[in-house]
């Protein structure tokens, strides 16, 4: 589907449905949703999933059920309550919305989801697909170690993990101040992970990539470079595709969507 130079993510059957583009084994699904075809007007046009961004809630419940129905979902997506932190919570079918900013299973038929409008979201599995997880990557977060948190919670070896890096605003568009380049060079890894901040043209700033900072924490933690796919879709410079926050302040959330079949 992407127009960029490295796809990150191909076409679907379902138009504003984008297919991960990477080597998840058989059994595995896995999904990104745009901003397109849904119910939503105004900011929030038109398939916003967020539920706490000031949408009417009626026209977010019918892009819930849109998404079931065109996706023939196994069930409720465990949707999180995201905090930017590091907690990883277990899936549950139940429909009940748990905080945390990542979510795995091992119960095929269970939906791991993250919502987003600038961070990254995260996709995970195993290459044996036996166990899978979604997550909620906003610096705070990535800083707090909530990649660590879903990688133990996965309980596999991370040398057998497979990624995908979905769509979050790219190093161009993604300015941060002193403080968080700090925060991550103070990190165990904070040599690796300084080589992901180029100082901007103003002073005491700098750009932010978030990909690669997730990217050289997957690899810390002991995931292939080579298994780390996509990280190369800009939610700020794609405003026909993606809510971004930075980009327009009252917006909507796009979710990352990943489940093992029965």
């Amino acid at each position: 589907m992407s127009e960029v130079r490295i796809p990150a993510a191909r076409k679907s059957a379902v138009p504003g449905i984008l297919v991960p583009d990477w080597p998840a084994p058989p059994g595995v699904r896995s999904v990104v949703t745009t901003r397109i075809g849904g119910a939503s007007h105004g900011p929030w046009a038109t398939f916003n999933l967020g539920e706490r961004v000031g949408d009417d809630p009626a026209a977010v419940h019918a892009n819930h059920q849109r998404l079931a129905e065109l996706l023939a979902l196994p069930g409720t997506p465990q949707w999180l309550l995201q905090i930017h932190g590091a907690a990883a919570v277990a899936a549950a079918g139940d429909g009940l919305v748990r905080t945390g900013d990542s979510t795995w299973t091992r119960d095929a038929g269970l939906v791991c989801a993250v919502q987003s409008a600038d961070c990254l979201p995260v996709l995970l599995c195993d290459r044996a697909g036996s166990v899978v997880a979604a997550v909620h990557g906003g610096w705070r977060g990535l800083v707090a170690g909530v990649m660590a948190q879903a990688v133990a919670a996965m309980a596999a070896p991370p040398a057998a993990l497979l990624a995908w890096l979905g769509p979050a605003i790219c190093a161009a568009c993604y300015e941060v101040g002193d403080e968080v380049r700090a925060a991550f060079v103070g990190c165990l890894d904070g040599d690796a992970l300084a080589t992901c901040f180029t100082p901007s043209n103003r002073v005491g700033h700098w750009y932010c990539d978030l990909p690669g900072l997730a990217r050289a924490q997957l690899v810390a933690l002991g995931v292939p470079r080579t298994a780390i796919h996509g990280g190369d879709l800009c939610t700020f410079e794609d405003a026909a595709r993606f809510y971004s926050y930075r980009r327009d302040g009252i917006t909507g959330r796009q979710a990352a969507l990943i489940w093992r079949e029965s």
